[in-house]
């Protein structure tokens, strides 16, 4: 360890407690301490932040010792000075902003405002006509490709969190509200020239009547150009990891890990696979739902979704028999889809003399008696006419999925006739198939394999075994074409992974966790239990008496109190002001404030108390309007359909 290293470390330690001091009174006085040096943000700018750009003095949590730290490269007492005074109309009408940009000590670089500043942004300012909100203009502070500082006229949308100060929203509102005025002027300025150059840190503003003056420091790399290697990866994120490599290879300690017997001892193996939705979208026809493929002499299509089939001899005596002649015909009608088959009726069969039909072997009707065997008719085969009829008899509990046989068979003396009418209807629609290939449940099983990279319809959820934060919103895509097309809304369609598997080869020695296991299993709250194995393979257990200390109580939350403050809606949308659309432009703002001791709330000027210290917890307010606020910007989407 270097000696700079070890005064540091020994200024920041804490002096050895009091032996009469109980441990919770000693981890409450160093607490009190801690808290004392950094309980906010304003505490760690002064403490520590400020002191340790501008090269002045920081001490130790208990303020014994003190030591300059050596941060910054460059630093001044002033980097940026702004002047703001406002006009007879309201509109700030002289705004003077000075610079020392090469961090010299002086002034070199000066910007005087050449227009009203009637409203001001948080990255830029609003001139409209002075003391109204007619012809105004945008304008973005930015910097130069020199550095310097300047105004670009641009849209208001590419302005951010705008309000108005002239008196077309309120009276005297600049003198009155003169030091957040200046931080949002400030924030703004200092924001497009930290963005220009990322060197260059702000340590501290203060606020001195109408001037705000910011002291600052070149920070992070002293290099002369504001192009540093630690900013630029945010421009390219994909670098980083080569760089990464990079820099692997020419490190010793990572050279030495990676080839030491627990480096070499275990390998991984990438490998990728898919998660894919299939939806397919296809145009049905009733062919593609019950057809004929044998037998039958017609099939008719009265309409696209019914189909007529028909069998037999239906000519005047185109048949011909003996004293008693059996004759059969037979039609097979195959169903494909038995879903989208929505009835089939035997609308009429008949002949002439005797007539009997057959679904699969299983009578369904006979003429014009009885006949249910199936050798000849019981009575006289000779009518002397033909019969038919008209059923209308419901088939379609026995149309399965599959092939079906139609089975007509007549008995003629002399000459005949024969005939048969099956109608089917169908649903021609559009059929939607949807299947998940996963072709990753191999990996995701395994024990061995980690999921390293995740990307979902073109989102990076997981990187380097790590999850991003991102997930995607739920996908619409055009699913088929012609009268098939439809879109179809799914949570994903594809997700693209790789697996980092890990492949042992047996180098390095897996550690022996038994004592461990023995330990937790065997230990209770007040015994601690323990095998200790010895060289000559013999073991030893042991057990003693454990407690734990007395634990002290906490309190159950932080005190804070609740106060509001009235506040003028001045806030600019590209409408106007939005004050002026409302009956009441008054609000309140809300403010949270730690109570400090004996429960007193600092509740600040002008500040009402709503809530007094205590438990307050205000989540399903603050819930309802975070889901408002999404609402409300979903509603404002511009789209090009009709909603």
């Amino acid at each position: 360890m270097r000696p700079a290293t070890l005064v540091l470390v020994a200024a920041l330690s804490l002096p050895a407690p009091l032996h009469a001091q109980t441990p919770q009174d000693r981890a409450r006085a160093a607490a009190a301490a801690a808290r004392a040096k950094s309980a906010d943000s304003d505490a760690l700018l002064g403490n520590y932040v400020t002191p340790g750009l501008a090269g002045q003095a920081i001490t130790t949590v208990d303020t014994k010792k003190t030591f300059t730290p050596n941060l910054a490269c460059q630093k001044s007492a002033t980097l940026l000075e702004l002047f703001a005074q406002p006009s007879a109309t309201g509109d700030i009408g002289t705004l003077n902003i000075s610079r020392d940009s090469d961090l010299d000590g002086s002034f070199d670089e000066a910007l005087t405002v050449p227009v009203p500043t009637s409203g001001i942004c948080a990255n830029g300012i609003i001139s409209c006509a002075p003391g109204s909100w007619d012809a105004c203009r945008f304008f973005r502070w930015d910097a130069s490709a020199s550095g310097s500082l300047k105004l670009s006229q641009v849209e208001l949308t590419d302005l951010a969190g705008c309000y108005c100060v002239n008196n077309s929203c309120g009276s005297n509102l600049v003198w009155g509200n003169m030091a957040s005025i200046l931080k949002d002027l400030g924030g703004g300025v200092v924001g497009a020239l930290t963005t220009a150059d990322p060197r260059v840190g702000v340590a501290q503003a203060a606020i001195d009547g109408p001037i705000i003056r910011y002291t600052g420091a070149q920070t992070t790399s002293c290099t002369a150009q504001p192009r540093i290697g630690a900013t630029a990866y945010k421009a390219n994120p994909g670098a980083m990891a080569s760089d990464a490599y990079g820099t692997a290879q020419t490190s010793s300690v990572f050279q030495a890990l990676s080839a030491s017997s627990t480096g070499t001892g275990t390998s991984h193996v990438i490998k990728s696979c898919t998660i894919t939705r299939q939806i397919a979208q296809e145009e049905m026809t009733a062919e593609m739902i019950i057809d004929r493929v044998s037998g039958g002499f017609a099939t008719y299509a009265p309409d696209p979704g019914s189909r007529t089939f028909v069998m037999g001899s239906p000519t005047d005596n185109s048949l011909t028999g003996g004293s008693c002649t059996l004759i059969d015909f037979h039609m097979t009608l195959r169903v494909k889809d038995a879903q989208r088959l929505q009835r089939v009726l035997l609308t009429r069969f008949g002949g002439d003399d005797w007539a009997q039909i057959r679904i699969d072997g299983e009578l369904v009707g006979s003429g014009p008696d009885g006949w249910t065997g199936s050798g000849p008719p019981p009575g006289k085969c000779e009518k002397k006419s033909a019969f038919y009829v008209d059923p209308n008899l419901d088939l379609t509990a026995k149309l399965t999925r599959g092939d079906h046989d139609i089975w007509l068979r007549v008995a003629v003396a002399d000459g005949g006739e024969a005939y048969a009418a099956i109608e089917a209807t169908v649903d021609v629609g559009c059929k939607t198939s949807e299947q998940l290939v996963d072709t990753c449940s191999g990996y995701a099983a395994n024990d061995k394999c980690r999921l390293d990279d995740e990307e979902v319809d073109g989102v990076v959820t997981y990187r380097n075994g790590v999850k991003t934060g991102l997930s995607p919103l739920p996908q619409t895509r055009l699913i088929g074409t012609g009268a098939c097309a439809t879109q179809i809304n799914r949570p994903f369609f594809e997700r693209q992974r790789r697996y980092a598997c890990t492949v042992d080869l047996g180098a390095a020695p897996q550690p022996d966790l038994s004592r461990g296991a023995y330990i937790i299993d065997h230990s209770t709250e007040t015994l601690l239990a323990d095998r200790v194995k010895h060289a000559g393979g013999s073991e030893s257990l042991t057990t003693r008496n454990f407690s734990l200390p007395v634990l002290g109580t906490v309190n159950a939350c932080e005190p804070i109190c609740k106060t509001r403050k009235p506040q003028a809606n001045a806030a600019v949308a590209p409408d106007g002001v939005t004050g002026a659309k409302q009956t009441d432009p008054i609000g309140w703002d809300s403010f949270y404030h730690a109570c400090q001791d004996s429960n007193v709330c600092p509740a600040g000027e002008g500040e009402e108390l709503v809530q007094g210290c205590g438990c307050i917890d205000d989540f399903p307010e603050a819930v309802v309007m975070m889901q408002t606020v999404r609402l409300g910007g979903a509603d404002m989407v511009c789209t090009s359909t009709m909603r």
